[in-house]
């Protein structure tokens, strides 16, 4: 039980210790060194208010870094022109695009002709957010970095500083720049900057397809580096993208790199300068700094090669190898599992009964932590997706301690039961499993794993197993599942074959853990504390990553594997079999806490989105709410005494929050659809004088093709009857685009204007209270109508 304890201290504080930032350096830092103090003299002017893409304020901070620039010396210009994206979203072709003005900005190298370093970061923010993090953070980085490379010398090769615009509304700078810009055939290696919130440690979290020699430099340069290929293989396989896609796309190495944590400032009012984690800036810029000094100053860059497997462990330390030497590491977890169990047979013997129940209790831990920690998702109340979301987000601390809380209870709930045999507790992730489905009917998975934490568990219990048996099954366990990742997906095999060589190596030092004095528990609870550690730095990475409690199992997994021989007790040893319900107790009263607290202040204001609709179609208004309406919302709704509904409308995703209000004149956008000569369709929409963003949705009769975007060649398909989503920004003159028909038809035009301004004449919303923020474009005009074309 002591030595359990300790464990779970010393494991929480060498977790505590890995995710802290480092002090940021004071202004008058070494000239060679980065400093947090200097970069955030740039953070507060272009954080001062929010600068979209193609706003006043927006060309404010290009002002602002177009002068830093040519103050450092560096050959500086804005190239501007067309940035564009196609996609698909939920099944329909989506394109987006606008006019974008990147900087970009030339340090000389002493080789001119050589591959340049791009230092890239973007200066647009979302509307209704100052962007302290995401990315004036990135771009304050950037000239910190050019500062502190030119206190070092002239570098070896031309350092270019790409600051993008248009990263918000769809890496529109990125792409202009790696697609069309003839400077893009110089660069050779690029370090981008980035952040989804406002704290934390600066991960370096994608590289450059085939990054072996990518991490060799990182390893070498980096003093305190964050890296993980498991990051890397996930953000390979989501449909979310940085700047850094776009050279990735192109075949450059390089690194892209942000901080995470704080994530209720992401896109939101209160990601301010004051608000700004200034440890996460230094370590952000630190890790960049290296990276950029490693390639500016070296005769050669990094190239393609085969992947790396690499992964920080407790103490800073970054771990690399090539994927091959992966099954060396499972080659001696085998021979050191063999080695205790060799022991363990000539001094306690081992049942092959006990090694199965064991097998089965760790499937229990990690399918029934699953399925409770789900349903503890559900019990908060707050619904999916990011609005809803905010209610956890304000209160990331306890949420978070309740997650874990009631992962590591559930995980010693399951082991500890393992010396009694008892059947009963199999009931737990099952009933889990069953009431998480009744919330929510569309959620089978839950569903299915608890039922089959349930399953596995009436055979895991029906009879008390011994602790090396137990441990043996548990182990096999971990060491087949390794296997399989080296198998399916190398680089991410490591997140269970590490803690599997620490907890083999306890089980060859104290024969599968039969040996129960002083230095074989302190041996177990070393490695058990070092993995717990381990863990729990992924535990953190899944919880800020996604809003996916399933993703928990794994560090489950990971420190079950080493945690197992401490937290199985001996039989009759009621005080630590304990441990495990008391936890899942706590876990479940800070989830009522979660639920029933309002976390609402004015450093977590609740979030509003209100608009003012104008159907031109309909011939009528209507005050929305894009969001869950609070108090302060729901009063801007009832302004001009209508009653509150839910509306659809082809505008909004998902039904809204509306009433009913007074019409007003807007001017509609100007769209007009002319036949070519040589049989082509051109399609032309201005938005109305004052909006910044047009939206359109375009459905043809017949099939087209899309030939030009915007003036440049874009060819993408147009299903008949099909609607393709089309946005535009920053261009008063708006967009068009060259359709080629399949034969006479017609096309049918959605237009939806926004007009960043109440409009005028009608009762404003009133002042909202400090605990109440407004949310991207809300407080805006929204004009939305249909034309209708024949050619």
């Amino acid at each position: 039980m002591i030595a359990l304890i300790l464990a779970l201290v010393a494991g929480g504080w060498i977790a505590w210790l890995s995710e802290r930032t480092p002090e940021p350096r004071p202004a008058d830092a070494p000239p060679a060194r980065f400093s947090a103090a200097r970069a955030m003299a740039d953070v507060g002017v272009i954080a001062a208010r929010p600068h979209p893409m193609g706003s006043a304020e927006n060309r404010r901070v290009r002002d602002h870094i177009v002068a830093r620039m040519r103050a450092l010396g560096l050959e500086t210009e804005i190239r501007r022109g067309p940035g564009l994206f196609d996609r698909k979203v939920r099944g329909d072709l989506a394109i987006g695009g606008g006019t974008i003005e990147n900087i970009v900005g030339v340090l000389p190298g002493r080789d001119r002709g050589a591959s340049a370093v791009a230092v890239m970061a973007h200066y647009d923010s979302v509307p209704g957010s100052p962007g302290a993090a995401d990315d004036a953070s990135g771009v304050a980085a950037a000239l910190e970095i050019v500062r502190a490379i030119r206190a070092r010398g002239v570098p070896a090769r031309d350092v270019v500083l790409l600051i993008t615009d248009g990263e918000e509304s769809g890496l529109l700078g990125a792409e202009a720049f790696f697609r069309r810009d003839p400077m893009a055939a110089r660069i050779g290696f690029v370090v981008n900057m980035e952040a989804r919130g406002g704290a934390g440690r600066a991960q370096m979290f994608e590289t450059g397809t085939g990054n072996g020699q990518t991490i060799a430099l990182y390893r070498r340069a980096v003093a305190e580096p964050a890296a993980a290929s498991l990051s890397t293989f996930v953000y390979e396989h989501m449909p979310n993208g940085t700047d850094f896609t776009l050279p990735k796309d192109a075949g450059l190495p390089g690194v892209n790199l942000a901080f995470i944590g704080r994530q209720f400032d992401y896109h939101s009012a209160t990601s301010t300068p004051a608000n700004l984690d200034k440890g996460s800036l230094q370590h952000l810029g630190d890790q960049a700094l290296a990276v950029t000094l490693a390639t500016a100053f070296a005769q050669a860059l990094p190239e393609p090669g085969p992947d790396q497997v690499y992964s920080q462990v407790p103490g800073g330390v970054l771990i690399a190898y090539p994927t091959w030497a992966g099954w060396l590491v499972l080659v001696a977890a085998a021979a050191l599992i063999a080695l205790g169990v060799l022991r363990a047979r000539r001094t306690d013997g081992l049942s092959a009964w006990d090694a199965a129940r064991g097998a089965a209790a760790l499937l229990f831990a990690v399918l029934g932590a699953a399925a409770v920690l789900t349903l503890a998702r559900k019990a908060t109340g707050a619904g999916a997706g990011h609005f809803e979301q905010m209610w956890l987000l304000a209160q990331a601390v306890r949420w978070e301690a309740a997650v874990l809380v009631l992962a590591l209870g559930f995980l010693l709930l399951a082991a500890a039961t393992a010396s009694r045999g008892r059947r009963m507790v199999a009931a737990l992730p099952a009933a889990a499993g069953i009431v998480a489905f009744l919330l929510d009917r569309q959620d089978y998975l839950t569903l299915g794993l608890g039922l089959a934490a349930g399953a596995i568990g009436l055979f895991a219990y029906w009879r008390a197993s011994a602790r090396p048996g137990a441990w043996t099954g548990v182990l096999l366990t971990g060491l087949a599942l390794a296997a399989f990742l080296q198998v399916a997906a190398p680089t991410t095999a490591y997140v269970v074959a590490w803690p599997l060589l620490a907890a083999a190596v306890g089980a060859a030092a104290t024969d599968m853990a039969a040996r129960r004095g002083p230095a074989a528990l302190a041996v177990l609870a070393l490695l058990a504390a070092l993995t717990l550690g381990f863990a729990a730095g992924y535990a953190h990475a899944a919880y800020l990553s996604l809003d996916l409690m399933a993703l928990q199992a794994m560090p489950v997994l990971m420190a079950a594997l080493a945690l197992w021989p401490l937290a199985q007790p001996a039989e009759g040893a009621p005080p630590a079999r304990l441990l495990g319900p008391l936890l899942l107790v706590a876990g479940a009263v800070l989830v009522a806490v979660v639920r029933f607290d309002a976390p609402w202040s004015a450093r977590h204001p609740q979030l509003s989105y209100v608009v003012y609709h104008v159907d031109q179609d309909a011939g009528s208004a209507w005050r929305t709410s894009l969001a869950p309406a609070g108090p302060w919302a729901r009063q801007v709704l009832r302004a001009d005494g209508g009653e509150i509904v839910r509306r659809e409308h082809w505008m909004q995703r998902q039904p809204a929050q509306a009433a009913p209000a007074r019409m007003v004149a807007e001017a509609p956008p100007q769209i007009t659809v002319t036949p070519l000569p040589d049989g082509r369709v051109s399609l032309r929409a201005a938005p109305p004088p004052g909006a910044r963003q047009l939206a359109l949705q375009i459905r043809p009769s017949v099939a087209a093709r899309i030939e030009q975007v915007g003036g440049v060649a874009r060819p993408l398909e147009l299903k008949p009857g099909r609607w393709t989503k089309v946005w535009w920004e920053a261009e008063p003159s708006g967009v068009e685009l060259v359709l080629r028909p399949a034969a006479p038809g017609g096309l049918e035009v959605r237009y939806a204007a926004t007009l960043e301004r109440w409009p005028a004449g009608v009762r404003p919303p009133p002042p909202r209270p400090a605990d109440v923020m407004a949310f991207h474009t809300s407080d805006s005009t929204v004009v939305t109508g249909t034309r209708r074309f024949t050619w």
